[in-house]
């Protein structure tokens, strides 16, 4: 059984112990939160874009710690996932491999490659396995995704075009802080670049054009720069128009197929047009996707880190090194629309 402290109980951690409960073989022992309202089970004030809202929760029997340090010392505890805001993500996950712990960690790893390069060094110098939770891949969609991917039927990857756009998450005051949030490519277009990265390795650079606001990147539409012909882009980041708070998808182009999905939420209703295989002889196939509920992506996700553990190799897909190549891109993506020019990375 493997068993965990979650640190940080707001939205995400909230998720976390929602899909905690529906994975087998894992259980929370601890909770690490300031906040004493929370640190009594009262999480009632919990509201998130998607999933249930917080309630009521039983503590009996979890250990519950105010500060970092105390949990990390917690010998009980096996894996520590971090769901705290993105400045304090470097420091939790070094603290916890020093101590002994694997590690989850909340996407993205941090707000910049070198600090990335210091939590993956801290836990391989630990031998504890480092995990970061970009969930876009358990999504049910992107999950069917890969797998008609690697399933090699429909030939070789040609390139792919990926979007993720919202709009102003005007509740979130630092949300355009570099240095606490990061703005749209760390906290939103991450996810794509992380899919990207794992889908068609690493691009040798990007091209990016886009708006700022303030020190980062509202919205960009990108290119990925790839030595073998692949045709690779994005467009992310915010809008102001709030009657479309949410859409994402993507078309991904293979030898002898096209994966077609796009979703978008609106103020009167979802809009979706489903997971689509056209074929090269004309055939458009719909594949059975599982319940579209965003907490499912999650369990998958929490399924995957118990596996790695459990069998001692890290996941190809949340893996820190991944993590970190995800940051970079971003940043690359930041400096392309700063100045103008392509961005070798």
């Amino acid at each position: 059984m493997l068993r965990v402290g979650i640190a940080g109980i707001g939205f995400m951690g909230w998720i976390h112990w929602l899909a905690y409960k529906n994975v087998p073989n894992v259980e929370v022992v601890a909770i690490c939160e300031r906040d004493e309202k929370r640190l009594s089970g009262d999480w009632t004030d919990i509201k998130g874009n998607f999933g249930p809202a917080g309630e009521n929760v039983d503590l009996s029997g979890i250990s519950t710690y105010s500060n970092l340090e105390q949990m990390f010392a917690d010998e009980n505890i096996d894996m520590v996932d971090i769901c705290l805001p993105p400045a304090f993500h470097v420091d939790a996950v070094i603290g916890a491999a020093e101590s002994g712990k694997h590690v989850f960690c909340e996407k993205p790893l941090s707000l910049q490659p070198d600090d990335c390069n210091k939590a993956v060094d801290a836990c391989s110098k630990a031998d504890k396995q480092l995990m970061v939770g970009h969930v876009l891949p358990f999504f049910p969609e992107y999950a069917a995704a890969r797998k008609v991917i690697d399933s090699g039927e429909y030939g070789q990857l040609l390139g792919g075009n990926f979007k993720r756009v919202i709009s102003d998450p005007t509740w979130l005051p630092d949300f355009y802080d570099p240095k606490k949030i990061g703005g749209p490519l760390l906290d939103l277009h991450i996810h794509d670049a992380h899919l990207i990265r794992l889908l068609f390795g690493m691009p040798k650079s990007v091209y990016a054009k886009g708006r700022m606001q303030g020190e980062v990147v509202k919205f960009c539409q990108t290119f990925f720069g790839y030595d073998d012909g692949k045709v690779v882009s994005s467009t992310g980041g915010v809008i102001d128009q709030q009657g479309r708070p949410f859409t994402h998808g993507f078309e991904i182009q293979l030898e002898k197929a096209t994966l077609h999905f796009e979703y978008a939420a609106v103020a009167d209703g979802d809009e979706t047009m489903p997971l689509k295989i056209l074929t090269s002889d004309g055939q458009v196939i719909r594949p059975t996707i599982s319940d579209g509920d965003p907490v499912n992506g999650f369990i998958a996700e929490i399924a995957e880190v118990v596996a790695s553990i459990e069998n001692g190799k890290t996941s190809p897909i949340l893996a820190g090194d991944l993590a970190r190549d995800a940051v970079k891109i971003c940043q690359a993506e930041s400096v392309s629309v700063q100045t103008g020019k392509e961005v070798l990375i």
